[in-house]
């Protein structure tokens, strides 16, 4: 073979093994491109939002209406797919409806003993964890026309006053004010929840309410709000817990992620709750 056909021949092969070479560098690289499951910063992408879809359902002390609502509709924009219902009402009335079966994934009460009712039933998945705090305050008619300043003024004759039930935790915490301060007060009517006691004011049926704080502040004008040293010695916790065989789980889980994560807490305080106890 002359010189100049050997030169000619390992050129030829040359150029065959680079283009092999270049192949299989394409192919390897659309490879990793279609298996590729990391974001720009090298993480692996998450897919978790996509996972919660359906219905939650929340039972929640009456309360926590307006607040919850807020958090509910924040769920839903962050999570499309899924839809938040409340159940709002009296934590005893509604732990009772738990623990006889009432499907539902979520309860926040507005008191420990009222959660205790579903705990003692271990109708919960998870401990209740306590996740704000409510204090009392007496709602009046809009410019205090009876010159209501303190607990004792709610006990004046010809007073048309209204409390919660005692086994309501608004009435509980009322009834332990107003032992404290030995003062007997007779109201006109006992309501099964916050806001109904609070409805009478704003209707006029009533001049007066022990409720919390948080509602007067939902009122608005509608009532005004007059504060007591004693309801000090009567804040309530309100503990919420994931219930057992709770119809969707998994988004339970993240509400209630919500609720104790920092944005859930701004709206809360906002709302007028007081911050967990430290």
């Amino acid at each position: 073979m002359t010189r100049s056909a050997r030169r000619t021949r390992r050129t030829t092969r040359t150029l065959h093994v680079a283009g092999v070479g270049a192949a299989a560098l394409l192919a390897l690289s659309a490879c990793s491109s279609s298996d590729d499951t990391s974001d720009s910063s090298g993480s692996p992408k998450s897919s978790s939002s996509a996972k919660l879809s359906g219905t939650v359902t929340v039972f929640a002390a009456a309360s926590l209406k307006e607040s919850f609502t807020t958090l509910g509709q924040d769920f839903e924009k962050a999570h499309p797919g899924t839809e938040v219902t409340f159940n709002f009402g009296g934590s005893d009335t509604l732990a009772a409806s738990i623990t006889g079966g009432a499907p539902a994934d979520v309860f926040a009460a507005a008191s420990p003993k009222t959660m205790a009712i579903v705990t003692d039933k271990n109708d919960a998945a998870t401990a209740p964890a306590t996740f704000v705090r409510n204090q009392l305050e007496i709602a009046t008619l809009p410019g205090n026309p009876d010159k209501i300043a303190s607990l004792k003024d709610l006990t004046k004759s010809g007073l048309k006053v209204v409390l919660c039930d005692k086994t309501v935790p608004c009435g509980a915490a009322a009834q332990k004010a107003l032992d404290a301060s030995e003062l007997q007060l007779t109201p006109v009517s006992y309501e099964q929840d916050v806001k109904s006691a609070l409805t009478k004011v704003e209707l006029k049926e009533a001049d007066a309410a022990v409720v919390y704080k948080t509602d007067v502040k939902a009122a608005g004008d509608k009532v005004e709000g007059v504060e007591f040293p004693e309801s000090a010695d009567a804040i309530n916790d309100y503990p919420i817990a994931l219930l057992k065989d709770a119809p969707n789980a998994a988004a339970a889980k993240a509400f209630i992620e919500l609720v104790q994560s920092p944005e859930g807490q701004k709206v809360l305080t906002a709302a007028g709750f007081l911050q967990p106890a430290s």
